[in-house]
């Protein structure tokens, strides 16, 4: 399996009792991976100079195979579904040189207005970049919409 580029590696305090990595460091893991992801969708510093940023609403995790103390870690991310106010994405967490699946983590991300700390409109140049990048695949476990009823 070819390496791909280190994201992390697991740290000596990201074990937990078990010997493998504490859940929480996976999200840390997918937050990194997210701020990766950010420069090609116009995103982070460039949203955030006209007033807007993201926020992450909810998020799924899906645990697939352990990961213990020292192995490399890389991430990939695809754009799922996007609207005028939200976007799903989801990064798939690989042992970065053997290549096997670790997690999961799908995420519906809100663009916030942030000076009045409410959910606003992504510019144009943004959903530009969204429709370029976005797969189509359908979302596993999140909607960009919450479902009546």
């Amino acid at each position: 399996m070819a390496e791909r580029q280190v994201l992390a590696v697991v740290r000596p305090d990201w074990v937990d009792h078990y010997g493998h990595m504490n859940m929480a460091y996976y999200l840390a893991v997918f937050d990194i991976a997210t701020d990766q992801l950010w420069p090609s969708l116009g995103l982070g510093k460039p949203l955030h100079a006209e007033g807007f940023g993201t926020f992450a609403a909810e998020a799924w995790v899906n645990y697939v195979r352990e990961v213990r103390e020292g192995m490399p870690l890389s991430c990939t991310s695809e754009v799922l579904a996007y609207d005028g106010k939200r976007l799903i994405a989801v990064h798939r967490m690989l042992h970065a040189e053997e290549g096997w699946l670790a997690a999961e983590n799908e995420v519906l991300y809100l663009c916030m207005d942030l000076a009045v700390r409410r959910v606003g409109l992504w510019p144009a140049r943004v959903l530009e970049r969204f429709a370029a990048a976005c797969t189509g695949a359908a979302p596993r476990r999140l909607v960009l919409r919450r479902r009546e009823g």
